[in-house]
């Protein structure tokens, strides 16, 4: 790794950074981490204190996570449901990340087969029939009818979004929720339009899109989260996620792609690398179902090795692909150099998750050279924290806010 001065581009991510209509305070952006803070899919104090505390800790933008677009597509317990009676709230939130000096976007998604019919009260929906391996649902396969309906119910809620006052919606397609569940020919038998060559299994996510811009125009910056890589034989890797992008980048509606990996269907440890926390998995479970997590966890989770950027050389692959956007790093970035490298390898805007739950604070102290390596050792132990309250261990304080809606 080359040393740059002060002067040179690393320096450049702490600066104002333009984002399709809006500026960001700077390059660096909290990834969507579903919060658990909502018990009835409304804002509380708890979601207003826990992501005014990345802006004030020097954060450009954060992300509320996740954000169901109908009350069918909740993928855990205490998720935001994205309609129109919701506003108030929203606005309440949006507004106190803007007085605290940073913007905000709103991860917009349906679960699809992460779904669980414990938390939505009906069957989970999939391009087919299908059945979660983790959670053993049975999905049925979604009807032409109902991919209309969802590509409404996409925009219905950009609209909220926009109307509350965020400044960015972030379009969930990763992780085999539903969109990205077309995506796969794991997942995706059909024989129909949405089937087949990627041009097809792409299809769903091009009207989504489309669908999306058309109603909230350049009101607000659009991301798309879409999965590079999914770990699964058979179903997503590179080859053809470069495709995917290149059809999405070609609509000129998409202003930056954020790259992810991994699944929450199978091998779900892909995505997050490091320690495999099997008792916390267990923690979430009842039954037979947590002997299950004890006796074959690792196996169905998955093991595989923590490595600093460890999205980044398939990140790169991309960069020739994507003429009309903006690229997003994501993964393992938890110290000064990782910006360093981010910025050398000419990517516009970086995201941290883990990182910001257990340093909140952690840009402002890279920013001033006060630290310059996280605290976060990867341990996992946020993962299910899903299930409660998400929070670092570390970091209690957090998990103890008031969960009234405000």
């Amino acid at each position: 790794m080359n040393n740059l001065s002060e002067s040179n581009k690393v320096l450049d991510i702490f600066k104002p950074t333009k984002l399709g209509p809006i500026t960001l305070p700077n390059g660096i952006i909290k990834a969507a981490t579903s919060e658990g803070r909502s018990p009835e899919g409304k804002v509380t104090q708890a979601l207003i204190d826990f992501h005014r505390g990345f802006i004030e800790g020097g954060t450009g933008m954060t992300t509320l996570a996740y954000c169901a677009i109908s009350s069918e597509g909740f993928a855990a317990p205490g998720e935001i449901l994205m309609i129109r009676e919701n506003i108030p709230g929203l606005q309440k939130f949006t507004q106190a990340m803007h007085d605290a000096g940073g913007m905000v976007s709103a991860q917009l998604g349906h679960a699809g087969p992460v779904a669980h019919k414990s938390i939505t009260g009906v069957q989970p929906i999939a391009p087919s029939r299908f059945r979660n391996p983790t959670s053993f649902q049975l999905c049925r396969e979604v009807t032409k009818e109902e991919i209309s309906k969802l590509i409404t119910q996409f925009a219905d809620a950009a609209e909220v979004a926009a109307d509350a006052g965020f400044d960015a919606i972030e379009l969930h397609f990763g992780h085999l929720y539903i969109v990205s569940a077309f995506f796969s020919p794991w997942i995706n038998k059909r024989k129909d339009e949405y089937g087949g060559s990627i041009e097809n299994r792409t299809r769903f996510a091009k009207e989504i899109l489309l669908a999306v811009k058309e109603r909230i125009k350049d009101r607000v910056a659009i991301i798309v989260k879409i999965s590079m890589d999914d770990g699964i034989r058979g179903s997503i890797w590179l080859d053809e996620a470069t495709e995917t992008v290149k059809i999405l980048d070609e609509t000129k509606a998409v202003d930056a792609f954020e790259l992810t990996m991994g699944s929450s269907v199978y091998k779900q440890m892909y995505l997050f690398r490091g320690d495999t926390d099997i008792d916390g998995m267990a923690a979430t479970q009842k039954g037979i179902f947590k002997l299950g997590v004890k006796l074959f966890g690792k196996k169905m989770l998955g093991e595989y090795p923590y490595e600093d950027l460890y999205m980044l050389e398939s990140a790169r692959q991309f960069q020739p692909i994507v003429k009309n956007a903006q690229i997003i790093l994501l993964g393992g970035i938890n110290d000064y150099s990782h910006l360093q490298i981010a910025m050398e390898h000419d990517f516009s805007f970086v995201a941290l998750g883990r990182a910001l739950l257990r340093e909140p604070d952690l840009v402002n102290k890279l920013k001033d050279k006060s630290q310059i390596e996280g605290r976060c050792i990867h341990c996992n132990k946020c993962m299910f924290t899903v299930y409660t309250t998400t929070n670092c261990v570390f970091t209690k304080e957090y998990a103890t806010s008031s969960k009234s809606v405000i």
